[in-house]
C-alpha cells in the first residue's frame, strides 16, 4: 500500500496513473489513485463517484453544463413541507422547469396520502366547446 497516495490524484497525473493501472479492476484503480476513505473499523471504502468525476474533469468533460446562471439560490430538492398557516408553496424553480406562467390553473384531486395537481388546459376547454357546437350542428342537419 506504499504506492497509494494520501491525497487523490487529479488532472494529468490522474490520467497517467489510470493508464498505468488499466489492467486492474476499477475499484483497485480508484483506490490506488487516492479515492478512498478509511472507516473507524479500519475498513477501506472506495469513492468511485469522486474518482469518476475527477477522471471526467481531467479529460475536460463538463459535469453540469446547465448550472445556476448567477450562482445564487438553492438547488431544487423536490420536497416541500406544510407551513404553519396550512399552505404548501411549490416555488419558482419548479414552475419555471415546467414552463408554467402566472395565471395557469390546476384542478386539485385529493387522494389518501397524496395530492394530484392536474393542469387545466385552455386549448382543451376551447376544443370541448367546439365539440359541443359540432354536435348541435349535426342535430340541426338531421331535422331538415
Amino acid at each position: 500500500m506504499n504506492d497509494t497516495p494520501t491525497t487523490p490524484l487529479t488532472g494529468k497525473a490522474l490520467l497517467q496513473k489510470v493508464k498505468e493501472l488499466s489492467n486492474l479492476p476499477r475499484r483497485e484503480t480508484a483506490k490506488r489513485c487516492g479515492y478512498y476513505t478509511t472507516t473507524k473499523n479500519n475498513q477501506t471504502r472506495v469513492n468511485l463517484t469522486d474518482f469518476y468525476d475527477a477522471v471526467l474533469a481531467a479529460r475536460g468533460i463538463p459535469l453540469s453544463p446547465e448550472g445556476p446562471k448567477d450562482g445564487r439560490g438553492r438547488e431544487p430538492t423536490y420536497r416541500v413541507s406544510v407551513h404553519k398557516n396550512g399552505q404548501i408553496v411549490i416555488g419558482a424553480t419548479y414552475t419555471e422547469a415546467m414552463g408554467l406562467k402566472s395565471g395557469d390553473e390546476f384542478e386539485i384531486k385529493l387522494g389518501y396520502k397524496h395530492i394530484h395537481l392536474i393542469q387545466v388546459d385552455a386549448d382543451k376547454a376551447s376544443s370541448n366547446g367546439k365539440a359541443e357546437f359540432d354536435e348541435e350542428e349535426e342535430d340541426s342537419e338531421e331535422e331538415e
